[in-house]
């Protein structure tokens, strides 16, 4: 008695723990050869058509396995195979396998394919596993770039920023200086246009009054000087008398 609800088990490309090389090799569409391992889940949905129209069930099972998986190999590269497309070799594999059994009508149901290994040959499988590993290496290194750049721009965006503020606000600073100092000529000069000598000497005062603010000597034109008095040291506590010698400074004739 044939069971309708027992999941069957099926290995292509291996035996357990003994491989099966003309199963497993075969040649993927860039030209490589890979070793596949795959197990194929199933059931019996019909026991009359698995039991009456296929002489060997089970044969016939893994020679659609092997073909379905074949195929699906064959249209991509050894990468996609070992590493970037496992879950769509299993996918098409097991739709695969499941036309050509309906084809023959084997009342066989595909419940779940996996594919166990996907391996280059033994003579070139270290040198191949060392790629695989120096491209794992160069993906970490571009992703830790990646995180660099992502920690490195935004703060040199908000560098450039901070620089443009601080241009901008000295740019303001030295309009509004720019405008004050014109807008001071302008009043100096509407002044000076009424009254231009009144004007010219305060400006020249004021301006004798910023340059000798802190100087202590005078400098004056020597026929002038003439005519000035000398200026006593005013901070002095006493005075030698006119023709006399300051107290305690030897007399003549003694």
């Amino acid at each position: 008695m044939v069971s309708v609800e027992q999941i069957r088990r099926l290995e292509v490309g291996f035996r357990g723990a003994r491989r099966m090389p003309e199963e497993a090799l075969m040649l993927t569409g860039d030209e490589n050869i890979v070793e596949a391992h795959i197990v194929v889940q199933y059931r019996i949905a019909d026991p009359s058509k698995f039991l009456f129209r296929l002489r060997e069930p089970e044969i016939a099972l893994g020679a659609a396995t092997e073909v379905a998986l074949r195929s699906t190999v064959g249209g991509m590269t050894i990468d996609q195979v070992m590493i970037e497309e496992r879950a769509r070799v299993q996918d098409d594999a097991r739709g695969y396998i499941q036309r050509l059994l309906d084809a023959y009508e084997s009342g066989v149901v595909i419940t779940e394919v996996k594919l166990q290994a996907a391996d280059p040959p033994d003579a070139v499988r270290d040198a191949f596993h060392d790629v695989v590993r120096a491209r794992e290496d160069r993906e970490k290194l571009i992703n830790q770039a990646r995180g660099y750049q992502a920690d490195v721009l935004p703060k040199a965006r908000g560098e450039a920023q901070k620089i443009l503020r601080e241009a901008e606000g000295y740019r303001e600073k030295r309009i509004l200086l720019a405008q004050g100092e014109a807008s001071r000529f302008l009043s100096v000069l509407a002044e000076y246009e009424k009254s231009r000598e009144v004007t010219r000497d305060r400006l020249h005062l004021e301006t004798m009054e910023k340059v000798l603010a802190d100087i202590d000597k005078v400098v004056v034109d020597g026929a002038l000087g003439q005519r000035m008095l000398p200026l006593l040291p005013l901070g002095a506590t006493s005075l030698p008398a006119a023709g006399l010698p300051p107290p305690g400074a030897p007399q003549k004739g003694r």
